[in-house]
């Protein structure tokens, strides 16, 4: 029988096809019959162009990635690695008041990052960073009414 290969949760697993079988319920739910014993399971996520799939069998997530030849040589091209967004500067994504910093000047940041508060229409608005890059300059105060566009943060 042909080797198969897949990565369940980071860790790979190979395994003859045939040591198990899947009975599909709908395109959603299915019945994994192994080693005498029945598992229900479903797919969370499928996200087909990358071969991933996020399962849910017996309330527990699972991860799998079906490995392929090409796999190899993409990760040796340096091809699957993420493309992160070099920050240049913060403008207001909207009008507000600007209730407090959480970054300082000189501090790194990365995605996700939270920079600062606005408020906008009596809401609190956690401003956080779409990329990478080091706090250059704090180009307003504070407290201080913002219209959308205007430049509140630069990085270097």
């Amino acid at each position: 029988m042909a080797e198969a290969k897949y990565i369940v949760d980071g860790n790979k697993v190979e395994g003859e096809k045939g040591f198990s079988s899947v009975e599909w319920i709908d395109d959603t739910y299915f019945t994994i019959y192994f080693m005498g014993k029945k598992f229900h399971g479903e797919i969370v996520e499928a996200a087909t162009e990358d071969q991933k799939m996020t399962i849910k069998v017996n309330q527990r997530t699972f991860e799998v990635k079906k490995e392929r030849p090409i796999d190899e040589l993409i990760h040796k091209m340096g091809l699957d690695k993420k493309k992160v967004r070099k920050l240049h500067q913060l403008k207001s994504p909207m009008p507000g008041r600007i209730l407090k910093f959480s970054v300082e000047i000189g501090d790194e940041v990365t995605t996700g990052t939270p920079l600062l508060t606005l408020e906008a229409m009596k809401m609190e608005n956690v401003i956080k960073a779409e990329g990478e890059g080091k706090v250059k300059a704090i180009v307003k105060d504070k407290e201080t009414v913002v219209e959308k566009g205007e430049l509140i943060i630069e990085f270097e």
